[in-house]
């Protein structure tokens, strides 16, 4: 039997398994922008109709699981388990969004990278022989993000150049065994990168070194080049991130340059909506995938896509304590068939 392990953090699934559908939900300032026609629901009050911003982030991770399912035509109880994951303490927002779907869950923390971790995790399972569909989904929010990481809005607090606004959004992917024009035909797990930064303003740069590590190491582990890539998809290094990782790239003689693309770029229009470097938090790649980037693969657009989201592993406590911001980028092998 044909092993699955290639190289020395990679897995190339001997039957991949399928991404049988997905679902995005996006805040207003997200519907503003380039995409904004391209989620599947954007809401024009960031509350969801709840009463503060971690109950509005549980709504709509509860949203675009059913969203997801509903286009695939399936019931909870047709989900083996469940991958999610968010931004905030004890994943508060996954447990709370996914809590009414009765659904075997673990959760996950990646910081931005989760939904790259959790599609890894499902995709694994199916692979395995562990379901036959898997749910993986994450979050963030610009309201409970700042409260967590940063200031409450309402002190008004001046934000950095380099700084990145944190996207309101929620995704959520069916992995299984069911057709589709979309597989996951192999993973690159992330390590943790630590080049000492501790500038929590500027993640961008944090997370740089670990995008590098991780897409060098899928190019060695499946002997590729990134001309074997219709695009090379980092989740959020921003402006700054994107700089210093093609920086970082070349200085080990691989350019990226000319099919690379960053959804902290794509997601919103930096000219217009003043988001300074970028956006950023675990919904920016994740809706970006869903609504952009996996449409154009199901088409035959791009027919071999390597999405590396990336995650910066800070908390208040570790920034408060001085400590550096360490950064992790899981890649995904996502093919057209």
């Amino acid at each position: 039997m044909r092993q699955m392990v290639k190289g020395i953090q990679s897995i190339a699934f001997r039957e991949s398994p399928y991404l049988v559908s997905s679902a995005s939900v996006a805040g207003k300032k997200e519907g503003e922008g380039p995409l904004g026609k391209m989620f599947d629901m954007v809401e024009t009050e960031d509350l969801f109709g709840e009463n503060t911003w971690e109950e509005a982030e549980s709504t709509m991770q509860k949203e675009a699981c059913q969203r997801a399912m509903g286009k695939a035509h399936i019931e909870a109880a047709d989900v083996r388990y469940l991958f999610g994951g968010d931004l905030l303490r004890q994943g508060t927002a996954t447990s709370g969004g996914v809590k009414e779907l009765g659904i075997p869950m673990f959760g996950l923390f990646g910081a931005c990278s989760t939904s790259g971790e959790a599609l890894a995790l499902a995709a694994m399972s199916v692979a395995a022989g562990y379901g036959g569909m898997m749910l993986a989904v994450t979050s963030s929010h610009f309201g409970s993000a700042e409260k967590e990481f940063r200031f409450p809005l309402g002190y008004a607090n001046q934000r950095p150049l380099s700084a990145q606004w944190t996207v309101t959004g929620s995704a959520a992917f069916l992995v299984g065994t069911r057709r589709s024009h979309v597989r996951i035909t192999g993973v690159t797990v992330g390590k943790i990168v630590d080049y000492g930064l501790k500038d929590s303003q500027n993640m961008g740069a944090c997370m740089a070194p670990a995008a590098c590590d991780t897409i060098l190491r899928n190019m060695k582990d499946f002997g590729r080049t990134p001309d074997d890539y219709n695009r090379i998809v980092t989740g959020d290094l921003g402006y700054v991130g994107q700089s210093i990782l093609f920086d970082l790239m070349r200085g080990k003689e691989c350019d990226i340059k000319k099919n690379h693309m960053d959804c902290g770029m794509t997601i919103f229009d930096q000219k217009t909506q003043d988001t300074h470097a970028g956006g950023s938090g675990c919904g920016c790649a994740a809706t970006t995938l869903s609504a952009y980037i996996l449409p154009k693969i199901e088409r035959g657009e791009w027919n071999r896509v390597l999405f590396v989201p990336t995650g910066a592993l800070m908390s208040t406590v570790s920034y408060n304590e001085g400590s550096s911001v360490p950064g992790i980028a899981h890649g995904i092998v996502l093919e057209h068939c």
